[in-house]
């Protein structure tokens, strides 16, 4: 008998985890028969999470919620278990017989479709049931809606986007926190910070609601096309007033959690005209002004000036090049400075953008600095223009002639040809300190003060380096903060070969941050969402400063490899990084 048991045991375990494992893809209508002033709840649920999930068409009735996701794990004496579900909020537009088709869903690389399900819709009802329970109520009661300023933008053209979250005055929300991020792939993006939260009074689907903005952003499409653009989703708290009341006649309330999404968008990017489009154009797409000056017209040689060329406006500012200066070649024109003065809101980029020559003239004359040429598409009249700037003579009074002619071939780069100046031969020496080779004398030599001085020098030397290191063994402080300056540069070496490439130095950074993590926390890679690692690094000490910069680190690097940065923000990215881990290594309790 027990050697049947062995045998039976392990079998029954087998067949039970088998049965487990069975992927379950299932529609469930909340009825079969409704009136046509009623509602029909439809939910499409899975045992296992997947991906591209495609409703059906839902023929004969008006989606009026939807799709609402719920997610839920469970573990009971043992094992786990995993419910995902799609639910839609259906208006029947007639009556007669409808078919629900099949939804779809892909699980581990297979496809996975649902049962059909046959509705009848009657005629109207003296006492419609929409359906009172929490959840539904809740469904309809509450939208999260992301307001696009522009879906049919220009390449290059700004655009924004307003999240709001409407709540009608029957339920109220206590808390929020976002599940998934939208991801703008094939955008330059920037968020708007929002300070503060504020209810306003507001109206959705013509009916009266509360609302808030949760986020703003601005997008510039890089590419043309149809670009898509990820939901944000939600996991919020709602308290919903149900039909009971306790002692005082105080109504109560249900609360439960919800998971919204602002359904993802498609951008229709147009690309920009090719007719009329002029050789100068370098991308710039908005209204600018364009202007170019010189610090002074008249100086000597071997003085400096500096010309300017600025474009300021309204636009992508940031996403284009500024044209290049040209100058007579008897003048030494050095590489521009750039300097950016440019805010975002809601209107998009604005401010102005300047590249500063450093310019010496190297011989007398007079040298015409030829005009600049800068092109840009106005979205708003759909053509393009050209600005350019008036011809400038820069008047050279003091310093060697040139060949007649050479002052006007033009250069773009630097010459860099020394100044001659009359004194010229100032640093050679006039007056010899010379020594016969013969003269021996050891009194008063160097060797004498050597060996005289030497051993009372060393005796000073070894007393203050023993100090020295005295002191730096007792600072125990300065010892922490260089162990943490070496972790930092450990963990950072392989992001650092990378800052010339964007995409493998961002990997390269999270990897980092990741394996600086797992190395101080002992946790393991499943273990790492933002929020579990937030805890962690409170629990062990962190101030709360450090925590949201670490934090803030990680979501760049999620961002940034799909927007555009210069080298300038990923070095300055690698700095911040070195200092955030220097930081935490410093404020991580043992």
């Amino acid at each position: 008998m027990n050697r049947l048991k062995s045998i039976l045991f392990p079998l029954f375990f087998c067949f039970a985890s088998l049965a487990y494992s069975q992927v379950s893809f299932t529609a469930d209508a909340s009825k079969t028969k409704l009136g046509v002033n009623e509602r029909l709840r439809m939910d499409f649920t899975m045992n296992q999470d997947g991906d591209n999930f495609d409703p059906p068409p839902f023929t004969g009735f008006t989606v009026v919620a939807g799709p609402n996701q719920s997610i839920s794990n469970t573990w009971i004496n043992g094992r786990s278990s995993y419910k995902k579900t799609y639910s839609y909020y259906l208006q029947p537009n007639q009556t007669g017989k409808f078919n629900i088709g099949q939804a779809e869903i892909t699980i581990n690389g297979k496809v996975y479709k649902t049962t059909p399900i046959n509705i009848m819709i009657s005629a109207a009802v003296v006492s419609p049931n929409s359906g009172n329970n929490a959840e539904s109520i809740a469904s309809e009661h509450i939208h999260l809606v992301a307001e696009i300023s522009n879906s049919n933008p220009f390449l290059n053209e700004g655009i924004t986007v307003v999240y709001k979250l409407y709540v009608s005055q029957q339920i109220s929300v206590s808390n929020w926190r976002p599940i998934d991020n939208p991801i703008y792939a094939d955008f330059w993006s920037q968020n708007i910070d929002i300070n503060r939260l504020e209810p306003k009074q507001g109206t959705f689907q013509g009916e009266p609601y509360r609302y808030v903005i949760l986020r703003k952003t601005v997008l510039y499409p890089q590419k043309t096309g149809k670009l898509k653009m990820e939901p944000l989703r939600l996991s919020i708290t709602v308290d919903v007033p149900t039909d009971r009341f306790d002692i005082f006649g105080r109504r109560q309330y249900e609360r439960l959690d919800k998971t919204i999404a602002a359904g993802a968008q498609t951008i229709s990017v147009k690309p920009l005209p090719q007719e009329n489009k002029p050789a100068s154009f370098t991308g710039a797409v908005g209204e600018f002004n364009f202007k170019v000056s010189a610090s002074k017209k008249s100086l000597k040689a071997s003085e400096s000036f500096i010309i300017n060329a600025e474009v300021s406006g309204k636009g992508n500012l940031k996403l284009f090049d500024l044209p290049k200066l040209t100058v007579p070649s008897a003048l030494e024109l050095y590489d521009p400075e750039h300097s950016e003065d440019v805010s975002t809101n809601l209107n998009g980029m604005y401010g102005d953008i300047t590249d500063s020559y450093t310019i010496v003239p190297r011989a007398k004359g007079k040298y015409p600095i030829p005009s600049l040429e800068f092109s840009y598409f106005d979205p708003k009249t759909e053509t393009y223009k050209t600005l350019k700037s008036e011809e400038m003579l820069i008047i050279v009074q003091g310093g060697p002639k040139i060949p007649l002619g050479a002052e006007n071939s033009l250069s773009r780069g630097s010459n860099k040809q020394p100044i001659v100046a009359s004194n010229q031969f100032r640093y050679i020496k006039l007056d010899g300190d010379l020594k016969p080779l013969t003269e021996k004398k050891f009194f008063g030599s160097e060797l004498f003060w050597i060996l005289l001085l030497g051993p009372l020098l060393l005796i000073h030397l070894v007393i203050f380096f023993g100090k020295k290191y005295r002191q730096k063994a007792n600072d125990t402080t300065g010892i922490k903060v260089k162990k943490a300056d070496r972790l930092a540069r450990k963990y950072l070496s392989e992001a650092k070969k990378n800052l010339d490439d964007k995409q493998a130095f961002y990997d390269a950074l999270e990897l980092a941050l990741h394996n600086y993590l797992k190395a101080k926390l002992h946790i393991q890679t499943s273990e790492m969402s933002k929020g579990n690692i937030k805890d962690l690094l409170a629990a062990r000490g962190v101030q709360e400063e450090t925590n949201q910069k670490f934090i803030a680190l990680l979501e760049n690097c999620e961002y940034a490899r799909y927007a555009p940065s210069s080298k300038v923000e990923i070095r300055k990215e690698y700095k911040k990084a070195a200092t955030i881990i220097s930081q935490l290594d410093k404020q991580i309790s043992k």
